[in-house]
């Protein structure tokens, strides 16, 4: 959609005002996952990993497994990593 289609008529905001955008941004707060995503900017800013001691994979849990780790709060994929490794190692 063309900007000029858009209804802003009851928008205070202006992305092309730097005054409206200040006041926008004046009273916002950093929340826990706004902290994560800048976390993961940070590591695409340092470059490759000399030894890569991870695997990037994409997996589907179910959502009760999901749930319980989230539900452990920050670090919750170390600790389903750390699950796993322990179910590995009994089974050796």
């Amino acid at each position: 959609m063309p900007d000029a289609d858009i209804d802003t008529s009851d928008e205070p905001f202006d992305a092309d005002n730097p005054t409206s955008i200040a006041a926008y941004w004046e009273d916002a707060t950093v929340t826990a996952e706004d902290a994560g995503a800048a976390a993961v900017r940070v590591a695409k800013d340092r470059g490759v990993q000399k030894a890569p001691r991870k695997v990037l994979l994409s997996v589907r849990y179910s959502p009760e497994v999901v749930d319980y780790f989230r539900s452990t709060g920050k670090g919750w994929q170390v600790r389903m990593d750390e699950a796993l490794k322990e179910y590995v190692a009994s089974r050796r």
